[in-house]
């Protein structure tokens, strides 16, 4: 059993035919990623540019001086 989980499988113990656990394999993860592609991806889930641009033009100003509300 510990030489197919060690090969990638999937163990599902049962006790009278009822699962009650499964043995998988050990997740392994990368440790180190490469620097370009860690660049990359993170440029492609950024927010819409502008935003920053428009946070930093908003600091300090309220909605009554950007919006004209109707007053009903």
């Amino acid at each position: 059993m510990i030489a197919a989980v060690e090969a990638g499988e999937r163990v599902t113990l049962t006790v009278r035919g009822a699962p009650v656990a499964d043995i998988v394999p050990h997740a392994r993860r990368t440790r180190w990623l490469d620097g370009a592609w860690l660049e990359e991806e993170l440029i492609e889930a950024a927010a819409d540019p502008a935003l920053a641009d428009e946070l930093d033009a908003a600091v300090g100003r309220t909605l009554e001086e950007d919006f004209s509300f109707d007053e009903r």
